[in-house]
């Protein structure tokens, strides 16, 4: 049992990715490292596009050779992964925000705007069931235990049974959950409108602990064994110790005062974090040193995905600006290796899977880039 345990360990040390071919849910695993298990084309090319009709902030899920993505118009979509050609539309009766569907056990799931989380048919598109929130779900499901969990502007963090939709139980804090939990080890993690990290018993709904942030926060928690990791609206990244119940390092830009929206992705020892005041950062996961920032023209709110090399290729990690700019850096280095003019901004977050990699824009298209 020590052994399996250091092994798990040893694999969320290097950010737990999703299943070859799979990027299954917001971040791409329920610690939401945004980790990729596939690598990219050391030379990427636009393979297909298509037009959603309005706004797409929800990050796309792809399973099974298909891509799944909600949007503004207030539906959620599958589309053939290798084609984008149109495999069924879903209507959810409200707009879709930053809710990304994830996908399990042959459902697809997400909430909208209106308050509702769908569970839908993946292959079909067929509707399963609904559960209505009492205000707008922002939050994407992470599904661990056959349990679904989500977030509510409620000030709720739901437990449903993944298969049914019944309420198994919910947690109430004092602001609205707008964070998609982070889960691993029975115990799943939200950072809170409310300025509190809280850690909440997959089994029961009951909080193990809770550690004072001191900041807004929209950001997602990224988890690695021990450590858990998220921007704030105070301008800062808090580095949070998970054994010892308290943030060990902050780090703050020494001149650019601006907040961190984006979820970071974790791999290696180091954090990376999109933040508004245009800059893509690299941490020492260890200290909360920065090791390189990139400027864009605009702010970054789009969640970066890192992305081991193969054949040779360096390490990448790749996000989305407003300024309407997909980039591609250097994992070690943040030097630029490639960048996509979308034309509008990008604050959806990418999705990486079987060698193709999608997003979504403010202007409605959904990219994918692959060889």
């Amino acid at each position: 049992m020590r052994l399996l345990a250091a092994l798990a360990a040893a694999t969320l040390a290097c950010g737990q990715a999703p299943a070859p071919g799979e990027w299954p849910q917001f971040r791409g695993n329920p610690q939401l490292t945004g980790v990729a298990s596939s690598t990219l084309p050391a030379n990427l090319r636009l393979i297909w596009s298509w037009d959603a009709g309005e706004a797409i902030e929800s990050s796309a899920a792809i399973s099974g050779g298909a891509v799944y993505v909600a949007s503004m118009a207030g539906e959620l979509v599958a589309l053939e992964l290798a084609t984008g050609k149109l495999k069924w539309r879903y209507k959810t009766g409200a707009e879709v925000g930053e809710s990304s569907p994830a996908v399990a056990n042959g459902v697809v799931y997400v909430g909208d705007l209106g308050g509702t989380v769908h569970a839908v048919e993946a292959v079909s598109g067929k509707p399963r069931w609904t559960f209505k929130t009492a205000a707008e779900v922002k939050s994407s499901p992470v599904i661990v235990q056959d349990k679904l969990l989500i977030g509510s502007y409620d000030s709720h963090l739901y437990a449903l049974d993944a298969r049914t939709g019944k309420l198994l139980w919910k947690f109430q804090t004092t602001a609205q959950v707008h964070s998609t939990p982070a889960t691993a080890g029975g115990v799943t993690f939200v950072t809170g409108c409310d300025e509190i990290f809280h850690a909440i018993r997959v089994s029961d709904g009951k909080q193990d602990y809770q550690i004072p942030s001191h900041a807004y926060t929209g950001a997602s928690p990224a988890l690695t064994p021990g450590m858990a990791f998220f921007g704030t609206f105070d301008n800062q990244v808090l580095g949070v110790s998970l054994a010892q119940k308290k943030v060990v390092w902050r780090y703050e830009h020494p001149r650019r005062k601006f907040p961190f929206y984006s979820s970071p992705a974790v791999f290696a020892n180091r954090v990376y974090a999109g933040g508004r005041d245009k800059m893509m950062h690299a941490l020492d996961a260890r200290t909360g040193r920065s090791l390189w920032s990139f400027m864009t023209r605009s702010r970054v709110d789009s969640s970066p995905v890192y992305v081991r090399g193969g054949q040779g290729q360096r390490d990448r990690v790749f996000f989305g600006s407003n300024d309407g700019r997909l980039y591609a850096l250097d994992a070690l280095t943040g030097a630029k290796v490639w960048d996509y003019e979308a034309g509008a901004g990008l604050s959806a977050s990418p999705a990486v899977a079987a060698g193709v990699l999608v997003i979504g824009s403010q202007d409605g298209k959904l990219y994918a880039f692959g060889e």
